[in-house]
C-alpha cells in the first residue's frame, strides 16, 4: 500500500498574473475548495497518510493556513448553531499529515526541483505518489487517478505514469506518451498531429519507484541549468531511467482533465465542478 504523496504547489503562477499576485495558483477556487484540494481529497481517499509538499518560501502561505485547523473559526460555527458545517471547516483528516518544504522561487526551477527537495529532505525510500498541485482529473462517480495508478502498478520496482485521452487533434499542446504493451517507452514534447505515437498525454501523475526517485535526485544534482537556460524538466530523469531498464507503465483513466493554469481551464473547471453540484 503506497502511504505516501508529494505535491509541488511553489512558483508565482506568472500565466496566472495578476491574481497570483496575492492568491497562491494552486489555492484558485474551483467551486468551493481550492485547485490542490482536489488532489489532496483523492490522495487521502487512496490511502495516503503522509504528504509532502513543496511551498514557495514567501510567507504567509496560503496553502499552510488553509489546511491548519482553525479554533477562531470552529467556535464561531459552534457558538451559532452551525455544527453541521465543521466538517467543512476541517481539511484535513487528524491521521494525515502534511510535511511543508520550502522552495525558494529564484532557484533552480522545474517540476524535477521539488521531487528531489522532498526526496532529499525525508529520505524517502518507497513508491510515492506525485501529483502537481495545479491540476486533477474529475470523475467523481468513478475510478480516481490513484486507484488507475495503483491498479496498473504490480510491483515496487515499477513506476506508473497517468495517461489521459485526448482527441488527436489536440495533441500538439501537450507531452505525448510512447507506450509499447503497456510501458512507457518515451514522451514526445508538442508533436505535430501525423507524428504523435499516440492520443495519450502526460499529465504529472505518477508512480515513482525508489530508483527513479534517486534518478530524479541524480539529475538535480549533475546538471546546472541556468534561469535562462531549459528547466529541470522531470520527463529528463524518467526517460533516463526507462533507457537503463526501469519498468514504468501506463495507466489510461477515466475522467475529464482539470487544469487551472490557464484561465480558460480554470473557468472550465468551475463550470464542469459546479454543474455537477447542482
Amino acid at each position: 500500500m503506497i502511504t505516501k504523496a508529494i505535491i509541488p504547489v511553489a512558483g508565482w503562477g506568472t500565466r496566472r498574473l495578476p491574481i497570483t499576485k496575492i492568491i497562491e495558483k494552486s489555492m484558485l477556487p474551483v467551486g468551493n475548495r481550492p485547485l490542490v484540494d482536489y488532489s489532496v481529497q483523492e490522495l487521502i481517499k487512496a490511502g495516503v497518510k503522509d504528504i509532502y509538499m513543496i511551498i514557495s518560501n514567501v510567507e504567509p502561505c496560503q496553502v499552510k493556513a488553509f489546511y491548519q485547523k482553525n479554533a477562531a473559526l470552529d467556535q464561531y460555527l459552534i457558538d451559532r448553531g452551525k455544527e453541521d458545517r465543521l466538517q467543512l471547516a476541517h481539511t484535513l483528516p487528524d491521521d494525515v499529515k502534511i510535511h511543508y518544504i520550502q522552495q525558494d522561487p529564484a532557484g533552480k526551477y522545474g517540476t524535477a526541483i521539488p521531487i528531489a527537495m522532498a526526496v532529499e529532505e525525508y529520505n524517502i525510500n518507497e513508491p510515492v505518489l506525485v501529483f502537481m498541485g495545479d491540476d486533477f482529473i474529475w470523475n467523481p462517480e468513478g475510478e480516481s487517478a490513484s486507484d488507475s495508478l495503483i491498479a496498473a502498478m504490480q510491483n515496487d520496482d515499477e513506476s506508473v505514469i497517468l495517461g489521459v485521452e485526448v482527441p488527436r487533434k489536440q495533441v500538439e499542446k501537450y507531452g505525448v506518451l510512447s507506450a509499447e504493451d503497456g510501458r512507457l517507452t518515451g514522451v514526445v514534447e508538442k508533436p505535430s498531429i501525423d507524428e504523435a505515437p499516440s492520443n495519450l498525454i502526460n499529465v504529472s501523475k505518477y508512480i515513482m519507484s525508489p530508483e527513479l526517485l534517486q534518478e530524479i535526485v541524480r539529475y538535480t544534482k549533475e546538471n546546472n541549468f541556468g534561469p535562462k537556460d531549459q528547466e529541470y524538466v522531470v520527463t529528463d530523469p524518467i526517460d533516463s531511467y526507462i533507457k537503463k531498464g526501469g519498468v514504468m507503465r501506463v495507466a489510461p483513466v477515466a475522467g475529464e482533465y482539470l487544469d487551472g493554469g490557464s484561465v480558460e481551464g480554470w473557468l472550465h473547471a468551475n463550470n464542469v465542478v459546479c454543474n455537477y453540484q447542482k
